[in-house]
């Protein structure tokens, strides 16, 4: 069996950091360099995979009524403007457009959107998973935030370089987990007054929760125990 240097040392990360929830009273949501030119570059994830995604982790902060960070990175040029998806489900909310800084937090505007916000859990998504994303969740850390990156909402140009960038993350204390994970991190109970904002959250963004939920309506109003059924 062989090793490589990052498996070994993943453990030991993993170690470092200690267990913490997503809190959402704590927590803001960023959304970085999700532009039209940009998205070109993902290869690593399926596109309508990846749009699913990155749509379900935008809509996090609608959901929670979290605050929200838009952010581009020199949109007038070849990167282009934020997905009017996106922008579209925050009509409020003020784009921060970097004109130069390739990582955010380098730029002052989106630097005070997170400090003025009072939060110090980061959950963050972008293109591209080793730079804009990357870049930001180290910068965020050693800033001294929790963060969490969205590891189905990242995309990036193989999926050797999501690896290098996720094992990267790791190392310095970054949680990287799937939108799913966060979702039912900032729910923690079905009792929860949220909880019927999330069924038709997941419906939207998770089909097959959606058909679970579909089958169970039918079950209760239309359904009986077929012979052999109560078997099961």
């Amino acid at each position: 069996m062989k090793f490589s240097v990052s498996t070994l040392l993943l453990p030991l990360a993993a170690l470092a950091t200690a267990w913490e929830q997503v809190d959402k009273n704590n927590s803001i949501v960023a959304v970085v360099d999700v532009q039209v030119g940009l998205l070109s570059l993902i290869h690593d994830i399926d596109p309508v995979n990846y749009r699913n995604s990155i749509l379900a982790h935008a809509d996090l902060a609608r959901v929670f009524d979290l605050p929200v960070v838009l952010t581009t990175s020199s949109q007038s040029g070849p990167n282009g403007p934020m997905s009017h998806e996106i922008t579209n489900m925050f009509p409020d909310v003020q784009v921060v457009q970097r004109h130069g800084e390739i990582n955010a937090w380098d730029n002052a505007e989106f630097r005070e959107a997170i400090e003025k916000s009072g939060r110090k859990q980061v959950i963050i998504a972008g293109v591209t998973t080793d730079v804009c994303t990357t870049f930001l969740a180290l910068s965020l850390r050693e800033a001294g935030y929790s963060v969490w990156a969205n590891v189905e909402a990242s995309g990036t140009t193989s999926e050797l370089v999501r690896t290098l960038a996720n094992e990267r993350m790791v190392r310095a204390g970054v949680n990287v987990v799937s939108w799913f994970s966060i979702a039912a991190d900032l729910l923690r109970d079905w009792r929860s007054p949220d909880a019927p904002k999330m069924i038709p959250y997941f419906d939207r963004w998770l089909p097959s929760f959606g058909a679970v939920a579909r089958a169970h309506i039918g079950a209760i109003q239309n359904g009986t125990v077929s012979p052999g059924q109560d078997e099961l």
